[in-house]
């Protein structure tokens, strides 16, 4: 029996010489006409399909150089560290500091997204937000989609805007505290604001109104409790400890 790497050979070589590599190029290079024979030996390698030309080019792992998006290039053919298209925005949406707008992840694959940012929307793999008729994509993860918001509002504002930045501002803040601290945060920030803050600050945190209202009165009554994060009796029921049947 001839050892693997020997049956391989043509495929290894093709690959070191053109580094992303094509069905009918693979089949030349083995001498064959049938494309599960090349499948059969392609399974052996640990290789990348590209995202873009439906998938039609081939690399092997150890030989692409992923930029800081883990993007690479080759023979026009663009791979992605994270394997396919779907997996690749779902990825580089989470990763982003502002999350994107779908031209600004098309710029940066070099292949339109929006039918893929509509599926992983649909199957609450990532968000979307409708800011004035432009969608907005973010994280699921609640805090990694406020901080992300929060720095989109920031880039999208002129400085002078003061308004506009105080919001951003105290979403971004907001996003850092836990649950107690955000509840009273919201509420400080409703006595700010005076009539309608609740209104207001549940709009800009994504809070319910109830929220907030009760943040403001544990405030404005005192009744601020330091070292609990929940209110007594919240969380999950304390497990009943079982005895042995005697």
């Amino acid at each position: 029996m001839r050892p693997i790497r020997f049956v391989l050979q043509p495929l290894l070589d093709l690959f070191k010489r053109l580094r992303a590599v094509t069905m009918e190029e693979m089949k030349s290079a083995l001498g064959t006409q049938v494309d599960m024979t090349v499948f059969r030996k392609l399974a052996t390698l640990d290789h990348f399909t590209s995202y873009s030309h439906r998938g039609g080019y081939y690399t092997l792992r150890s030989i692409p150089r992923f930029d800081a998006h883990g993007i690479w290039l080759a023979r026009g053919a663009w791979f992605s560290r994270h394997g396919t298209l779907l997996n690749t925005a779902e990825a580089l949406v989470k990763e982003s500091p502002a999350g994107y707008h779908a031209t600004e992840l098309e710029e940066l694959l070099h292949v339109p997204v929006k039918d893929v940012l509509r599926e992983l929307s649909r199957a609450d793999r990532i968000d979307r937000d409708d800011a004035q008729g432009l969608y907005l994509y973010t994280a699921r993860d609640r805090r990694r989609r406020q901080e992300q918001r929060a720095a989109r509002q920031t880039l999208g504002e002129s400085a002078d805007d003061e308004q506009a930045q105080s919001k951003a501002a105290i979403v971004l803040f907001y996003s850092l505290l836990d649950e107690r601290q955000r509840r009273l945060y919201a509420g400080l920030e409703s006595l700010k604001q005076g009539h309608g803050g609740d209104r207001q600050l549940a709009k800009i945190l994504g809070l319910d109104e109830e929220t907030v209202a009760r943040g403001r009165r544990e405030l404005v009554e005192g009744q601020v409790q330091p070292h609990r994060v929940r209110r007594p009796g919240g969380g999950r029921p304390r497990a009943e400890k079982k005895r042995p049947l005697s």
